[in-house]
């Protein structure tokens, strides 16, 4: 698992923080689409740095989304996992948005993710990734607020940390579907599950 030093390195290519703001409790959401008593919820665990993520939101999610998630048979839960300081920083980007811009700048990242993580450089991957939260519509000064929010970035480590070890989270993107967990798989794998777990609801 990561330790809290990612916490502070996620702040290392950001302006001194406020620690005033860094006082207050820090409570993480889980970030959700879908109908709230869909009969079948799938948690994803990803990395916003990871390769095989980002091909599942570009097939496997449109279906899943399409299919599922806007019909009101799944409830669909994202958790990020941060293998390394830059998946933390993104999903920093993401989570400043709030919970109405949170997808819409997941789906950015992950169609993006070659570009922005480029050649792997730090301060340009921070700068890219600043590019990405104005594309979104934030200004600089609430992008500066974000990255330097440190009590944010340790509450976010700690909390994928719990994640991780209570659900046995090795590796991205791992699939809880009702309670039972699914490493990656083809779509109509991932659709001969769901409907077996709807046909038990009925």
């Amino acid at each position: 698992m990561l330790s809290s030093a990612w916490a502070q390195e996620a702040t290392d290519q950001a302006a001194p923080a406020d620690t005033a703001a860094e006082a207050a409790p820090v409570t993480i959401q889980d970030m959700a689409q879908g109908a709230e008593d869909a009969p079948v919820t799938i948690v994803e665990y990803g990395s916003f740095t990871c390769p095989h993520c980002a091909a599942f939101h570009a097939d496997q999610y449109q279906h899943l989304k399409e299919d599922y998630i806007d019909t009101g048979k799944v409830r669909f839960v994202f958790r990020e996992v941060y293998f390394d300081r830059f998946g933390l920083w993104a999903s920093m980007i993401a989570r400043c948005g709030g919970e109405m811009r949170f997808f819409g700048i997941s789906d950015i990242l992950y169609d993006t993710q070659r570009d922005w993580i480029g050649e792997g450089e730090p301060a340009q991957i921070a700068e890219n990734l600043r590019r990405i939260g104005k594309s979104a519509g934030m200004d600089d000064a609430t992008l500066d607020a974000c990255l330097n929010n440190e009590a944010q970035a340790e509450a976010l480590v700690a909390w994928y940390q719990e994640n991780a070890e209570r659900d046995g989270i090795q590796s991205t993107p791992t699939f809880i579907i009702n309670g039972e967990s699914h490493s990656n798989m083809a779509y109509d794998d991932l659709k001969s599950i769901i409907d077996s777990e709807l046909a038990e609801t009925q």
